[in-house]
């Protein structure tokens, strides 16, 4: 699948997967939610009308507020890619994201997910 055909998918549509598979774990959808916040820089408020408006995942990423500097501390592989070594910019934040999931899925401390420490 290109990026293009990813990039055309509405984040509303990707959301309800990070949550399921949170819940899935004894995990919640305000830890999601504390993620995805983290690294846009959306507010709670801002990520509810993304989510009506069914805004799509380019616009989502290329437009949010303050995408978090300290995403670059996330290493590792998701869906058979080290994150760390994808080129494309909006790409390579969508697998941050998918990344950050499932460490929460994991169980892993939010402190260590939102690199705190």
């Amino acid at each position: 699948m290109t990026n293009e055909r990813v990039y055309r998918y509405s984040f509303a549509s990707v959301y309800p997967h990070y949550v399921a598979k949170a819940e899935k774990k004894g995990r919640t959808k305000a830890e999601v939610d504390e993620i995805i916040r983290w690294l846009t820089g959306y507010s709670q408020k801002e990520l509810g009308a993304i989510l009506k408006k069914e805004t799509d995942l380019e616009t989502f990423y290329t437009e949010a507020p303050k995408m978090n500097p300290a995403r670059a501390l996330i290493k590792g592989v998701i869906c058979g890619m080290r994150v760390e070594e994808i080129k494309e910019p909006t790409m390579q934040d969508i697998r941050y994201l998918d990344k950050l999931i499932d460490e929460l899925a994991k169980g892993k401390a939010m402190e260590k997910i939102l690199r705190k420490e």
